[in-house]
């Protein structure tokens, strides 16, 4: 089975992807994907030096994030440019990992992809698992974690789908309001029910 697992900032989601990686499924993240595509060397990277020219690279040869940032920043045009390079090679990626995986052998495969819903990647999984919590948990974490203020936690999850609307389309939700125990709990719960473990 291919579970998709996807939430929004400061719900957890990485938590239960640990807890997944524990219990022996293959995860395949789209955000350590997101950064080997961009690898000096790469294609992709090479696509974006095409566009945005050599000047969005460090010394080194690695891609440098925040002066690309600002380009595409203020300029949505040049956004869509960019994600129009990285996000098929991206998912390029993942299918390549995934099919790797079912090839040698697993039954199941975890595609953690924070964005599934927004780059309507359904598609990609069998089953979607989404990390919820409270606004109100989920704006507190979130100002702890990142050192932000109201306002700037504020801003940022609502830069993203709610999770009442990604709740809505998963195939189980696992609330992470309370401890880890609770969240394992309801983890172990869905895992069964689905005949994964």
């Amino acid at each position: 089975m291919i579970i998709g697992l996807t939430g929004s900032i400061a719900s957890g989601k990485s938590t239960v992807g640990k807890m997944l990686q524990e219990l022996g499924l293959k995860i395949v993240d789209a955000d350590i994907v997101a950064r080997d595509v961009v690898k000096p060397g790469t294609e992709t990277l090479g696509k974006i030096v095409e566009v945005f020219g050599e000047d969005i690279l460090m010394k080194n040869g690695e891609m440098n994030r925040p002066k690309l940032g600002e380009i595409i920043f203020h300029d949505p045009a040049k956004r869509k440019e960019l994600n129009a390079i990285i996000h098929p090679a991206i998912r390029k990626e993942m299918l390549r990992q995934r099919d790797e995986w079912l090839e040698k052998g697993e039954k199941h495969v975890v595609l953690d992809i924070p964005l599934l819903f927004e780059s309507r990647l359904q598609h990609f999984v069998e089953k979607i698992l989404v990390v919820s919590v409270s606004e109100d948990t989920q704006l507190t974490r979130l100002m702890e974690r990142n050192h932000l203020s109201e306002e700037e936690a504020e801003a940022r999850i609502a830069s993203q789908l709610p999770l009442s609307v990604k709740e809505e389309g998963a195939d189980a939700v696992i609330y992470n309001n309370g401890n880890l125990e609770k969240t394992r709990a309801q983890l172990l719960k869905t895992l069964d029910l689905w005949d994964v473990i």
